[in-house]
């Protein structure tokens, strides 16, 4: 049954009872102050318990305004940036603004026209709304801090809206995509549980490649691809699924690149975070991607099952770990970028240049200019900075981000708001990326018509032997092993 809200609080004391947001707010409906009569049309019901939910406190301030308060991570009340809520018992043509009044980050894309995901039951497709409805400002009534404030009217009274910072991903879809995978008996394409995380969710791990390339002995050159350490970072996990889909597509490309390489991928790092609707945190408010110099096995025990299973790759005569990806959404950047290391060494960090280059020229959306390459001691405990002081010369690790909000394309000023497919479609260029870096292009010409296998049938009898190097005028490449979218103004739905 819905709650009755308290009264309206004073001006200025927005945050602070900040703390005592202590998780989400139930089915809560909003009295005008000073009502007492029956519930009727027009008083507001939120909600955000459900999977990724987020809103941690609702304050009506007048007829038309609520101030809404985004609950801090769990255990971690730094991080207020994610917010995943319902609104519900409408009528017809009610407007309304909404101010989301403590978010934790002072700088955000809010101010370069990105704006608030909304979806209802009639109209299941996600949409933004019209930047024109949003404003991002610092508030004297909240302290001067920064509130991003959005109009909006209510046209259908028998739908529930939800409103979101962006697209959510969350864990169950995870589960249903990666079921439906395994549902198909791709020869190619293996599943299993790398471990589990403190509340016993999954950590998934895949593997895509050729069964030749698993037999026992065979040398192997691993891409190893993480997602989701940050929960509230959702185009990761679109950006993988991206991945993910053209590996195991029929396309020739990815045929050439599973005879060719193994791909390791962990899409989903903090599952506990991605469920609870947390931001950066996991459930006991610990920051994932600071803690890789020692991840503890109870804390931090997804963290420790990917690290545990790199160094065992890294130590088998084997296994030439040759990429680690990290994948991450910026909340104050446009477009696609990476984050690479700093090497004394010239020449490797030349070489480190080549495949951020080479995926410029393939995704649009992925800037070149905006990559850079820093050993922020700050940085010291993220998978980049660990893994990139771990491995060899032959291995290189980058973190790839990807705009919250937009890209922009060459030659132009105009911002191009990302849709759940163009986040996907730069994980489909990611991957043909490898194709490019190792030379592999006369043999996409050599591939017979696809045809699907599966597991039952025979192995295929042909192997490509391995081209070594990456496609660029840089000399020496890997060395030897170590011994677009159309986007619609959604204004108009609404």
């Amino acid at each position: 049954m819905a709650e009755r809200s308290q009264t309206a609080p004073e001006a200025g004391n927005d945050m602070g009872n900040d703390e005592a947001i202590g998780g989400n707010v139930s089915k809560y409906m909003v009295f005008p102050t000073g009502y007492c009569g029956q519930p009727k049309k027009g008083h507001l019901v939120f909600d955000a318990c459900f999977e990724s939910g987020n809103l941690g406190r609702v304050d009506q301030v007048s007829e038309f305004e609520y101030d809404l308060f985004i609950r801090p991570d769990t255990c971690n009340p730094r991080f207020r940036v994610w917010f995943n809520f319902t609104v519900e018992n409408v009528k017809e043509s009610q407007r309304v603004i909404f101010n989301i009044v403590n978010f934790s980050k002072t700088k955000s894309l809010y101010r370069d026209g990105m704006a608030p995901m909304v979806k209802s039951t009639s109209r299941p497709k996600w949409q933004r709304l019209p930047p024109k409805n949003v404003y991002y400002y610092r508030c004297p009534d909240h302290r001067k801090n920064y509130v991003m404030s959005f109009a909006f009217c209510f046209d259908r009274e028998d739908d529930i809206y939800q409103f979101a910072y962006c697209y959510p991903y969350t864990y169950t879809r995870f589960q249903h995509y990666l079921d439906s995978l395994q549902k198909r008996n791709m020869d190619y394409f293996f599943r299993e549980q790398l471990g589990q995380s403190v509340q016993q969710r999954q950590l998934d791990l895949l593997t895509i490649t050729s069964p030749d390339n698993l037999r026992e002995g065979t040398e192997q050159k691993v891409v190893f691809i993480t997602g989701r350490v940050h929960p509230g970072e959702t185009p990761s996990s679109f950006v993988c699924q991206g991945i993910i889909d053209f590996l195991i597509s029929q396309h020739p490309i990815a045929r050439v690149l599973r005879e060719h390489l193994v791909f390791k991928i962990a899409p989903m790092l903090n599952p506990d975070g991605v469920y609870l609707g947390n931001y950066r945190c996991s459930l006991m408010g610990f920051d994932l991607n600071r803690h890789w110099l020692d991840p503890s096995p109870w804390a931090h025990p997804t963290l420790h099952g990917v690290k545990q299973l790199i160094i065992q790759m890294y130590n088998d005569p084997k296994t030439s770990l040759e990429f680690y990806i990290d994948i991450h959404a910026h909340s104050t950047m446009m477009n696609g970028f990476m984050y690479g290391n700093i090497f004394e060494d010239e020449e490797r960090f030349q070489r480190q240049a080549i495949f951020p280059k080479l995926l410029c020229q393939n995704a649009e959306d992925f800037s070149f200019s905006s990559t850079s390459f820093n050993r922020d001691a700050v940085k010291a405990g993220t998978g980049r900075r660990f893994l990139g002081g771990l491995l060899d010369h032959t291995s290189y690790c980058y973190t790839l981000e990807v705009s919250f909000y937009s890209y922009i394309t060459g030659g132009t000023t105009v911002a191009v708001p990302y849709t759940e497919e163009a986040y996907m479609k730069l994980g489909r260029n990611v991957a043909r990326t490898f194709l490019d870096y190792y030379r592999l292009n006369p043999m996409v010409e050599k591939m017979a018509v696809p045809m699907p296998r599966l597991r039952k049938e025979k192995n295929p009898p042909y192997k490509y032997p391995l081209l070594r190097g990456p496609a660029s005028n840089y000399q020496d490449g890997k060395g030897d092993k170590k011994s677009s979218v159309n986007h619609k103004d959604p204004s108009n739905s609404f």
